[in-house]
């Protein structure tokens, strides 16, 4: 029998590996009776496949192979690269400003398809090949059209689907929050990157605006 390596154990869920495959199984919760307990995971796990499916045709994301409601697990192929968070500042400049133009590029596509992801953090995006690759060059080359090269989001365990821009403002304020914190050194230069990407979507001009709107509310409550 194949031994599942735990990857990642949170609040809802553990996140289990075996061989190339990925288990995303959510966890009973003791403290809820049975019945809503049960009801509450198959929901979530219902929930999250959809978002899956529908993102995956938009941009790179661990493809679903099956989807277990009685276990409520959702197994998923195994992206064997870089986590960002770990690697993004030991590239050069250069390419970290061309990695975060690809999260622009990403979260643009996302966003006009009204997918929230919730937790934008280079934690939830990696890298699997050293070589980026841009959407044009992908589509140039004819592999893998419209999907971003070697750049992939992963965990839609918060996301949903809005077509508020309010969300979509607030998405992008937790990658910018995210930036600041975790890659301080060039996070301005880098979420200008972001952005650069992020124009390419239908509504960047009013979204960028209730950005600022958001990032003004969390000023005045400090």
């Amino acid at each position: 029998m194949t031994k599942l390596k735990i990857i990642q154990q949170g609040a809802e869920a553990i996140i289990l590996q075996e061989k190339n495959r990925v288990i995303k199984r959510r966890m009973k919760k003791s403290y809820r009776i049975p019945e809503i307990d049960d009801r509450i995971r198959r929901q979530r796990t219902r929930s999250e496949t959809k978002l899956l499916t529908k993102a995956f045709k938009l941009i790179s994301i661990p493809e679903i192979i099956k989807v277990d409601q009685e276990t409520k697990e959702i197994i998923m192929d195994f992206i064997d690269g870089k986590k960002l968070s770990d690697y993004l500042d030991k590239f050069p400049l250069k390419k970290q400003k061309k990695v975060c133009k690809l999260i622009g590029e990403s979260t643009a596509k996302l966003h006009d398809a009204d997918i929230i992801h919730g937790d934008l953090t280079t934690s939830n995006m990696i890298l699997k090949d050293n070589k980026i690759i841009s959407h044009e060059q992908k589509l140039k080359g004819g592999v893998d059209k419209g999907k971003l090269g070697s750049l992939y989001f992963i965990d839609f365990g918060l996301g949903f689907i809005s077509h508020k821009f309010e969300d979509k403002a607030v998405d992008l304020h937790l990658l910018k929050q995210a930036l600041e914190a975790k890659h301080f050194k060039n996070w301005e230069i880098l979420f200008r990157e972001v952005l650069k990407g992020y124009s390419n979507s239908k509504d960047s001009k009013t979204i960028l605006e209730r950005l600022g709107a958001v990032e003004k509310r969390g000023r005045y409550k400090h």
